[in-house]
């Protein structure tokens, strides 16, 4: 039976290594994959997975106005697709996550969702609220603050590696830009 599935964590936990690792899997038992990615993240290359451990892969772009249901539909016309992989899933809009468990439900795909769960001010993106509340299951992938803690929170750092405290929810950026922590030192670093 197909499912929802979101995969969810701070930076660096690891997440597009788990969803380029799910690829291969359903690749090497002959089965087709559709992968896709947000076309803001301009990270790497545009239209590529990519993971800090060094391997990669193509995707298709969404971007807000991408019609996810007529994607899939094309897509799996051409050839049955059996599972789609969705890499920086914070930035669907609802309707899309919404459009995601249509797939699910009519089209009997399975939809496995990466993203980050709450931005540099702690709030929720919209896509990740959206999958905690629509997805089948809920998968926290982990990682560590320095202090050896489960880290659960993004800082966004300045250029002189300061914890900004506002701007934009949406800024891409690395391990230049992010910093995963606990939420003690979260609470620590946007402190006025």
């Amino acid at each position: 039976m197909a499912k929802l599935y979101f995969y969810y964590s701070a930076m660096n936990a690891g997440k597009s290594t788990v969803l380029l690792q799910s690829a291969h899997n359903y690749r090497e038992r002959g089965m087709r994959v559709l992968l896709l990615t947000a076309s803001i993240d301009d990270r790497f290359e545009t239209g590529q997975i990519a993971s800090r451990i060094g391997i990669s892969a193509n995707a298709s772009l969404f971007d807000n106005h991408t019609n996810l249901i007529a994607l899939v539909k094309e897509e799996h016309q051409n050839k049955a697709l059996s599972c789609i992989l969705i890499d920086e899933a914070q930035f669907l809009t609802k309707e899309q996550v919404y459009d995601l468990s249509e797939i699910v439900d009519q089209l009997h795909i399975p939809v496995l969702a990466f993203g980050i769960r709450t931005d540099f001010q702690g709030e929720l993106f919209d896509g990740s609220k959206a999958l905690l509340a629509w997805s089948d299951k809920l998968i926290e992938l982990k990682t560590v603050c320095h202090c050896g803690s489960k880290a659960t929170m993004v800082i966004r750092l300045n250029a002189q590696g300061i914890p900004v405290k506002e701007g934009a929810q949406v800024e891409i950026g690395g391990n230049d830009r992010y910093l995963s922590v606990c939420r003690k030192h979260f609470k620590e670093a946007v402190r006025d």
